[in-house]
């Protein structure tokens, strides 16, 4: 798998693989394909302590879509939500979805509904354009804009993060909240550098003597 998406992937894995165990209760992976992390895992194994389990899928009949499993539910998020489905789930999983639905507030905004507590999010940041083949690609996020996106659904971002390797692709996480103020002390400490990809237009080789050790410590590569 190319570097530029894989790095992202596994960081973005690592991040839940901390918080998942945290959370109990019904949880729903949305759009979620066949679970798979990319790393040989399903996100399934990540919620050690939920007390159910299902993903959800549109785009019968494709690859990655609906194909009627036990533990998958088919959901357009396009569309209004099922009343069967509002605040059905204590928490839901959402990875990489939202930059393929042009109509994202509605698609965000079934998100939140879905949850009666916490919604997880990863979107991207900065990527290659992709997916023109299967499904279109239309935005990219801030963690600003992610952090508005839940508080015109009634939610507050209560840890966010984002990855910082140069020349990959930039994600971001959040994990919001409808009652924020329980979970105040149970969130690891926001981890995200000052300026997202902070890195680009540097010289990736610096040509002055001693500094490419510089570049290198300064970004974790050695």
């Amino acid at each position: 798998m190319d570097k530029r998406f894989s790095s992202p992937r596994v960081w973005s894995n690592i991040k839940l693989r901390e918080i998942a165990p945290l959370f109990k209760g019904d949880v729903i992976n949305v759009s979620a394909a066949d679970d798979l992390d990319k790393e040989g895992n399903c996100y399934k194994d990540y919620f050690v302590n939920a007390r159910s389990y299902v993903i959800s899928n549109y785009s019968p009949g494709s690859s990655r879509g609906y194909r009627g499993r036990d533990n998958e539910i088919l959901l357009d998020l396009t569309q209004n939500l099922p009343k069967e489905l509002i605040n059905r789930y204590d928490v839901v999983y959402n990875h990489t979805t939202m930059e393929h639905i042009f109509d994202v507030f509605t698609a965000f905004r079934n998100l939140c509904m879905l949850s009666k507590d916490i919604v997880i999010i990863v979107l991207p940041f900065a990527q290659l354009e992709h997916g023109k083949e299967r499904y279109n690609d239309y935005w990219r996020f801030t963690l600003q804009a992610v952090e508005k996106l839940f508080e015109v659904n009634n939610m507050k971002v209560v840890y966010k993060c984002a990855n910082d390797e140069p020349n990959t692709s930039v994600y971001v996480m959040a994990v919001a909240s409808r009652f924020p103020e329980n979970w105040k002390d149970k969130m690891p400490k926001d981890d995200k550098p000052d300026f997202l990809a902070h890195w680009l237009g540097v010289d990736p080789i610096p040509k002055k003597k001693g500094r490419l050790e510089k570049f290198l410590r300064r970004y974790n590569l050695i």
